[in-house]
């Protein structure tokens, strides 16, 4: 964590200097607001405690590191408190004040508040299983809490510097944790091919950002829009090719195709906790990523990234509801990988809004739709997770088939699971989904992007068969036991930190379904 604030001051001060009266020597003076950064800062201070108390406690006593976890984060979530007003910001340049590194602005408040909530509800289904694979618990949670640390840490970011380390701080970890199942093929497989693919994007990335330092003189977000309003026109070539290689690796992230091919074999590798906080939390750090450089860097360069990111959110809901589909009932892990495919096509409904915002008279207001559509899709997703999660403890190999039946034998959690889908597929009673796609085709729409609303009409429909499949399912008749096997065991007990996300996550659901025009409210707000 010091290594990051350390980024966002060593941006500052590659920027700009004070020089004191007395004697002339020029020193940095760097303000910083505690209470600011407080969200990312005490997740970072919790997964060093509990690095530290890993080492001392015997193994009887390992699982309190998991209750430490949950408390942290609750405590980071708490600290959002003071931030609702969203006018904090920190580390600044002494002689600009309005240039700063670090923003607790209203968009960064509510980022950092579905990130926290995305890595608590992980925290709370991750409990169970770590005991129960004998997961090695100090490493987990340090890993986990350190990536939510960056995941916070990147939508306050206001410098290239900052944002691209907060990127490598919520995405590092994650490779570990894919392949913390030691001796699992599977796991080892997929966190390869994830870390990877994953360095090259930010490698990409990297060569992006260079160009646009080079471009205009300066890290920070605030100059770098500045610069490029009136680009110098020997570099402008130089600016356009930074500009598409930095969405590169905030795509990767977000799972847009094509760059999603380690989507489906990740989360099938993954923990399913780790898959559910990949589904979400890595979504919020990709879309945040990709929402604070185009609108906050580079708004006048909308001629370049918004047709791409139009053609990508075309592309990426076709290509994941189309593999979607193609989901067998009967092979292993096929619940893991239609909610992996699912997560792809969701990926391109969040992106229309982003595009959208090159055409938008008010680009500030386009971006609004899609944190709605992300809010919903973190509460309703993390549920289908630890349903599956619930699933899986009596069927390992988790196939769309295992859960035939399931509303005779848990009546509520097949109960929850159908509202979940089809609060994804956007068919009552999951309201809130539907009038979250009305926010994102509206969007579209104003932006005159009629040919992206037709896809995405398009690929709403072809969602409603795997979705609807999937719902069927839970209430089919169980299968009978072929004759002369014996009766089936009795139900094992249910987790209290498995059924509390479960019953949260559809308290969110049932209260947004009951109430939707907050999210046509919220969607209409200036988030920045």
């Amino acid at each position: 964590m010091m290594t990051v604030l350390a980024a966002g001051a060593g941006s500052a001060a590659a920027d700009g200097t004070a020089t004191l009266a007395a004697g002339g020597v020029a020193r940095l003076v760097q303000s910083v607001d505690w209470v600011a950064i407080a969200p990312p800062t005490l997740t970072a201070l919790f997964a060093l405690v509990v690095l530290v108390a890993d080492l001392f406690l015997p193994e009887r006593r390992k699982p309190v590191l998991g209750w430490i976890s949950v408390a942290g984060l609750v405590l980071a979530g708490l600290s959002l408190l003071p931030l609702l007003k969203g006018d904090r910001t920190t580390f600044c340049l002494t002689g600009h004040p309005e240039v700063c590194s670090y923003a607790a602005d209203h968009f960064a408040v509510v980022i950092q508040l579905l990130v926290i909530g995305g890595a608590l509800l992980t925290a709370l289904l991750s409990i169970n299983p770590i005991k129960d694979q004998k997961l090695p618990g100090g490493e987990f949670w340090f890993l986990l809490l350190s990536s939510a640390a960056g995941a916070a840490l990147l939508p306050a970011s206001r410098d290239l510097a900052t944002l691209v380390i907060a990127l490598e701080v919520a995405s590092l970890p994650v490779f570990a944790l894919v392949g913390i199942r030691r001796g699992d093929r599977l796991s080892s497989e997929a966190a390869l091919k994830f870390f990877l693919s994953s360095v090259t994007a930010t490698a990409v990335m990297l060569l992006g950002v260079s160009f646009v330092y080079a471009a205009t003189g300066s890290l920070h977000l605030a100059r770098v829009a500045e610069a490029l309003t009136h680009p110098d026109p020997q570099l402008d070539i130089l600016a356009k090719a930074g500009v598409a290689l930095t969405l590169v690796g905030f795509a990767f992230k977000t799972a847009a195709a094509p760059f999603h091919f380690w989507v489906p074999d990740t989360y099938v590798g993954a923990p399913l906790p780790v898959a559910a906080y990949l589904s979400v939390v890595g979504k919020a750090v990709g879309f945040s990523g990709l929402i604070v450089v185009t609108v906050e860097a580079f708004p006048s360069y909308g001629d370049v990234w918004g047709p791409v990111l139009a053609v990508l959110a075309a592309l990426t809901m076709t290509v994941g509801n189309v593999a979607a589909l193609r989901q067998r009932p009967g092979r292993a892990h096929s619940a893991v990988r239609l909610l992996a495919w699912s997560s792809v096509g969701q990926a391109g409904y969040l992106l229309v809004p982003i595009a959208s915002a090159a055409y938008a008279d008010d680009a500030a207001h386009a971006i609004g739709s899609t944190v709605a559509y992300a809010l919903m899709y973190a509460a309703v997703n993390l549920g289908a997770f630890a349903v599956a999660a619930l699933v899986a403890r009596t069927h390992p190999a988790n196939r769309i088939a295992d859960y035939r039946g399931l509303y005779a034998s848990r009546p509520l959690y097949a109960l929850a699971l159908g509202f979940f889908l089809l609060c994804l597929a956007g068919l009552p009673p999951g309201i809130i989904g539907l009038f979250a796609k009305v926010t994102v085709f509206s969007a579209a729409v104003d932006a005159g992007l009629a040919w992206l609303a037709v896809v995405m009409a398009v690929n709403v429909v072809i969602a409603l068969y795997y979705y609807l499949q999937w719902t069927a399912v839970l209430f089919r008749a169980p299968e009978a036991a072929p004759e002369g096997e014996a009766a089936p065991a009795a139900r094992p007990r249910i987790p209290a930190a498995l059924a509390t996300v479960v019953g949260l996550t559809a308290l969110v659901g049932v209260v947004l379904s009951g109430a939707p025009q907050l999210v046509l409210r919220f969607a209409s707000g200036a988030l920045l």
